[in-house]
């Protein structure tokens, strides 16, 4: 089971930064087709060492500069380099990827960090990045728009507004505790119909090669329609209580099961800052759970992800969560959880001898 060391003549290396591209699933399945005959590509059904790839939110919004929340990096390409070298990795470990599972962030127009639930004490609504705590609720300081009130999830004894603002403020005090951050007001970004929810085209090429070439079903995993809470990790939102004490969300331990019976479980996609660091963080207190042995099975592809870094109109960092990242990388090192290279043969992974041996 050797790294094929030459890419499919649809590939182009461009593509990566092209938001308008769009692969044709039957030319996509024609060409993985002919490679499998040509490199003798077994079914993923006969793999004696199951390893599956969790692609995290590779979507135009993220991982283009025309996006809604580009992942720049301090480099300021961050995500479109991830996005190629994602592919490339993908298309030289055909014969060792048995799944590929994408993640898209899924949201809708009203939701709990968008501007459309808020209003600061002047009556505008908030700007992009702004933190609201939970003492500035309480003091007023903003006020949750009375449409929220639709997404209360009792009534009788109160009204649906007064609900709502008891979970917005329970939301509020419940991140804090976790002491990730503040609630977060976000730009628009990966609303459900808009172009910038789409997979970035050369990933979705790569995710339909793999399908075609190793006969294998490409689940997506959606997450983040919830109008109570962000939904940073795929394995559960940042909140899943209510302020009743009712449950607002579950994890998705359908998901976390499945992964864990795998051999490896291997993470690239964006923003290392975010939402992959919220999924790593989230599967390995499932496993530890579990079997902290089982912590060697998790793999993080560091050159295939990237920190938010957000700049002002002179190229000066407003938000760099560079650091925080890089704290992550060696707190999970140290956990057990390995960190490679894409540029490295899967074979030579820490832990995957029985790759190398196949």
């Amino acid at each position: 089971m050797s790294v094929i060391n030459e890419y499919p003549a649809l590939y182009e290396p461009m593509n990566a930064a092209d938001w308008s591209y769009q692969p044709t699933a039957a030319l996509v399945r024609d060409q993985a087709e002919l490679w499998r005959d040509r490199y003798a590509i077994r079914p993923s059904t006969e793999d004696d060492v199951k390893t599956e790839l969790l692609a995290i939110d590779c979507q135009k919004d993220f991982c283009l500069p025309g996006g809604a929340l580009f992942v720049a990096g301090r480099s300021g390409r961050g995500a479109i380099d991830d996005s190629r070298r994602i592919t490339e990795f993908i298309y030289r470990n055909l014969s060792r990827l048995t799944r590929i599972t994408p993640t898209l962030d899924s949201h809708l127009p009203l939701q709990i960090f968008f501007d459309s639930f808020w209003f600061a004490s002047d009556g505008t609504r908030p700007a992009p990045f702004t933190q609201i705590s939970a003492d500035d609720i309480r003091r007023g300081r903003f006020e949750l728009d009375p449409a929220a009130a639709q997404f209360a999830l009792r009534g009788g004894e109160i009204s649906p507004y007064d609900w709502a603002r008891r979970q917005a403020l329970y939301y509020a005090e419940q991140l804090e505790r976790s002491g990730k951050y503040n609630l977060t007001i976000w730009p628009y970004h990966c609303l459900l119909g808009d172009p910038g929810h789409s997979l970035v085209g050369i990933i979705q090429e790569a995710r339909l090669f793999h399908s075609a070439a190793r006969g294998v079903q490409s689940e997506i995993e959606i997450k983040g329609r919830n109008p109570w809470t962000e939904h940073y990790s795929v394995f559960g939102p940042e909140v899943r209580e209510r302020w009743d004490r009712g449950v607002l969300a579950e994890k998705n331990h359908d998901l976390i099961g499945r992964l864990i019976r795998n051999d490896a479980v291997i993470f690239v996609g964006q923003a290392a800052s975010h939402c992959v660091m919220w999924s790593i963080d989230d599967l390995l207190t499932e496993v530890r759970a579990r079997d902290e042995r089982l912590l060697r099975k998790v793999y993080l592809v560091r050159d295939c992800t990237s920190a938010v870094v957000v700049s002002d109109a002179t190229g000066k960092p407003l938000v760099d969560f560079t650091n925080q990242t890089d704290a992550a990388f060696r707190r999970w090192a140290r956990d057990g959880v390995h960190i490679v290279d894409s540029q490295t043969d899967m074979a030579d992974w820490p832990g995957l001898d029985r790759l190398a041996a196949a």
